[in-house]
This record gives C-alpha cells, structure tokens and sequence, in this order.
C-alpha cells in the first residue's frame, strides 16, 4: 500500500522549488504526491519575476476533494503569499489530525518577497498552533520570533519562542550561519527533546528549494511512518545528498538533485559528514 502524502504550496516555474521540488521529493521517496496550488509564480534560477496568487476558494477546494477521497498521511504547507490564504488552508486542515510540517517560506532565493508582512501574524497565530513541526531558517525565524539569531544560543532562545506559538516542534535550520565549521539543524519539541543534526558545508551557489525540499522529505518520511526525530534526521540525509551531488542547471542558483539520494541508497553508499548531537 503506497502512502499519500500533500504539499499545499506555490508553483515554481524553474521546477526547483515549490510544488515541483515537493512532488519530486515524495516520488522519490516511495509516496503518492497530492496538491493544493496556492499561486503561480514566473521565476527560475536567478529570480522571481511574477507572481499571481490563487484565489482562496479554490486552494480550500483542493484541499478538500483530496482529503475526502485519499488517505493523506501528512501535510506540508510551502509559500502561502498571503493572510487569506493562510486563513483558507488553516480553516480547511483544523481537526484532520494529519501531520503538519510547515515551512514558513518568505524570501525566494533571489531576494523576492513570498509572503505579505501582514501575513506573518497569521501564519503565527493561526497555522503555527496546527503544526506537528515548523522549519524555519535563521532569517525565517528572526521574523517569526522578533530576535536576532547569531549564535548558538541565540537559536536555542528563538526555538523556545517558535514552541510558544503553538507549534508541538521546531526545527531551525542553520544553512545561514558562516561562523561556524558545520551547518548545523536545531530540533526541539514541547515534550522537551532538544538534539542537533550537523551536516558539512558544500561548496555550492546551487540550493535553490533546499528549504522546500528537506520539509518535504520530512513530511514524506512522516507519511512512510516514521517518528518524527527520525524523519528530521532522514531528511537531513536527503537534503544533503541533494546539494552534494548538484545538477549545474542554469546560471543563477541552480536546483539541488532530488535523484541524489534514491540513487545512493541504491548503490548503498554512504552519506557522510552527519552527526547528530544530544538525545534523539
């Protein structure tokens, strides 16, 4: 029996981020995609260019014809735009008791804004308190929580912060920081386990939808049945296979290989240079 998982999430024309990255993703992954479109955007490796965001009844109804004929077994929400929308899907996933991984997408590679300000406090108050995990990085959640995130401490305090508005878990993303001699991914929930995934840094221009990529592995590992500090570790695998063995596509920030880790696990080789840190 194959397990459906859904992104609800914005198109990404280049095919390296948004739905395409996600549905990539589950395929690769063993899962059965579903999605909702939240908006259309023209863009590929060196920006965005245009964006037409759908109207909220129709992102509900895709949400709802899925739900009411697959038995979804986990939700990832990606750029949502705007206040409405948020209020549309928040109101269309309430009471499913299916796992939600939000990632609070706000910035596009390119430095194009995905989400309006006023939809930041929506995102807070109304999605964040469904969500099984979110999974921002350093500059989503300096947004999220009013903090600046510098050090190691910094992002224990705004984990703590990100927990208060609801969400069961975090897990903040430390791609951002280049003081440091590994990239290193925070996890803490409310039943109080705290651990660290630290990967080596990868010399590449390439990472345009890691962000959407790594929750949509962990929203596809969910799906297969996997706890959720072991689904935050397997996607740290995926993610980082997808950025060490790059595709050199375009000539801005080019997509990551979402092949990379079926493709390793098939020839049974190793993905090296991941440690995990505290109590999983």
């Amino acid at each position: 029996m194959v397990n459906v998982a859904m992104t609800i999430a914005g198109s990404d024309s280049g095919g390296g981020a948004g739905i395409q990255a996600d549905l990539k993703t589950f395929q690769e992954l063993g899962v059965f995609g579903t999605s909702a479109i939240t908006a259309v955007t023209a863009q590929n490796t060196h920006g965005v260019t245009a964006i037409q965001a759908m109207e909220p009844t129709i992102i509900s109804e895709q949400i709802k014809v899925i739900t009411e004929d697959f038995n979804v077994k986990a939700i990832k929400t990606g750029m949502l735009f705007s206040a409405e929308i948020i209020h549309a899907v928040a109101d269309s996933i309430r009471g499913s008791g299916i796992p939600l991984v939000v990632d609070p997408v706000m910035i596009a590679k390119g430095g194009a804004s995905l989400l309006h300000d006023e939809a930041v406090e929506a995102l807070k108050s109304v999605l964040l308190p469904l969500a099984t995990v979110v999974t921002p990085n350093i500059p989503e959640a300096e947004v999220l929580t009013g903090l600046t995130i510098k050090t190691a401490t910094d992002i224990e305090e705004a984990a703590k912060h990100i927990l208060a508005l609801g969400t069961k878990a975090v897990v903040i993303k430390g791609g951002h920081r280049q003081d440091v001699a590994y990239a290193e991914d925070v996890f803490m929930s409310k039943a109080g386990t705290r651990f660290s995934v630290r990967s080596s840094w990868i010399n590449t221009k390439d990472t345009h939808g890691t962000g959407c990529t790594y929750a949509a592995a962990l929203s596809a590992f969910l799906a297969n049945g996997e706890k959720l500090e072991d689904a935050v570790v397997s996607a740290k695998h995926f993610i980082h296979a997808a950025v060490e063995d790059g595709l050199i596509i375009g000539g801005g920030h080019g997509p990551t290989n979402h092949w990379a880790y079926g493709r390793r696990m098939k020839n049974e080789k190793l993905i090296e240079g991941i440690a995990i840190i505290g109590q999983k």
